[in-house]
């Protein structure tokens, strides 16, 4: 998963159906954890644009979408925000969320 800015974050949020951007701190041990199941998901779901950030350098976007926490995953459907996922649970939760969400933007 490639690290993206604010601004390369924004560009592809507002050119793709749907993306994903984990937020994470790297003191953070839970973030190591979901870094990990979130490689296993760029595999498994390899068309769907996903990058990652460290929330220490993309405060802005903590402001904005009002993180709470970290790990923090954005999920987008067309520009806008549909969901933050903090309790990532499991490689299965996560792959069925994205999954869902990805599958349902490209039938309309």
């Amino acid at each position: 998963m490639k690290e993206w800015t604010h601004k390369e974050w924004s560009k592809e949020k507002n050119t793709q159906d749907v993306t994903a951007y984990y937020l994470y701190t790297p003191m953070c041990g839970t973030c190591q954890v979901a870094s990990k199941m979130l490689s296993v998901i760029t595999e498994l779901l390899p068309d769907l644009p996903m990058g990652k950030a460290n929330l220490n350098y993309v405060q802005e976007i903590a402001d904005l979408y009002e993180v709470e926490s970290v790990p923090c995953l954005l999920i987008t459907e067309g520009g806008k925000l549909k969901e933050k996922v903090y309790a990532f649970h499991s490689v299965p939760y996560l792959y069925n969320k994205l999954k869902a969400v990805d599958e349902y933007s490209r039938s309309w």
